[in-house]
């Protein structure tokens, strides 16, 4: 309890909006003291807290994957890749990212055929860049689905802007009337690394089948964002 509570948190990734960074059946622990504690840094969110406590100077930083406290549903986990600081304004225009009225740098990695809800379809990856040169891939459908056109979203102080990097398929911050803008309490820390993977095609009874379904090149995984020249 205490090292879930003060240090490390499991959680399990069971939809593919975070695809290509996080798979489905990924195990990965959360470390809770990346921003300090809230209340939500304890089970049931019934710690007597007001915010953060023992945060000092540590905040979200741009590119940093993070689990969270829907805010419309603090009783459901989300984890998304943050995109806008307190103060920033974003925007996303035919598919392309729009941070403080600056296109975002995406460089095309090539066409990916994977599974999605069950079926088979074929994704571009891209290396998007954002500002301060942090890197990671995202994935796109195509460039004119429902949330590839916003309006100006304005991040209130004390609130962050998450996105998923599979961008046509996660439900995130443009989605106001369920996900928003996220503040900072109820944020539960900063994924760390994988340390389990599978690809599921196994039940818990078919114990014969383990060794086959263990993506061993994913174990023990950092999915810190990975940082290049700043822009």
């Amino acid at each position: 309890l205490l090292i879930r509570t003060f240090l490390f948190e499991p959680f399990n990734i069971p939809s593919g909006s975070m695809k290509p960074t996080l798979e489905v059946g990924d195990y990965l622990f959360v470390y809770k003291p990346a921003y300090g504690f809230s209340r939500y840094s304890f089970p049931l969110g019934m710690a007597p807290i007001e915010g953060r406590v023992w945060a000092g100077d540590k905040e979200p930083q741009r590119g940093d994957v993070i689990v969270f406290k829907l805010p419309t549903n603090p009783s459901i986990d989300y984890i998304k890749r943050v995109i806008g600081l307190p103060g920033d304004t974003i925007q996303v225009t035919e598919g392309q990212l729009y941070i403080n009225r600056r296109k975002v740098p995406r460089t095309m990695v090539g066409l990916k055929k994977i599974e999605e809800n069950g079926y088979s379809m074929t994704m571009t990856e891209y290396i998007e860049t954002l500002p301060g040169g942090v890197m990671h891939r995202i994935y796109e459908e195509a460039d004119d689905r429902p949330l590839d056109n916003t309006g100006e979203y304005v991040v209130p102080e004390g609130h962050y802007f998450a996105m998923g990097d599979n961008r046509d398929n996660s439900q995130d911050s443009r989605v106001t009337s369920l996900v928003g803008y996220i503040p900072l309490e109820n944020i539960v820390g900063r994924a760390s690394f994988l340390f389990f993977s599978t690809n599921g095609y196994a039940s818990l009874a078919e114990f014969w089948k383990w060794p086959w379904t263990v993506r061993y090149n994913r174990l023990f995984q950092p999915i810190g964002p990975v940082r290049g020249d700043a822009e």
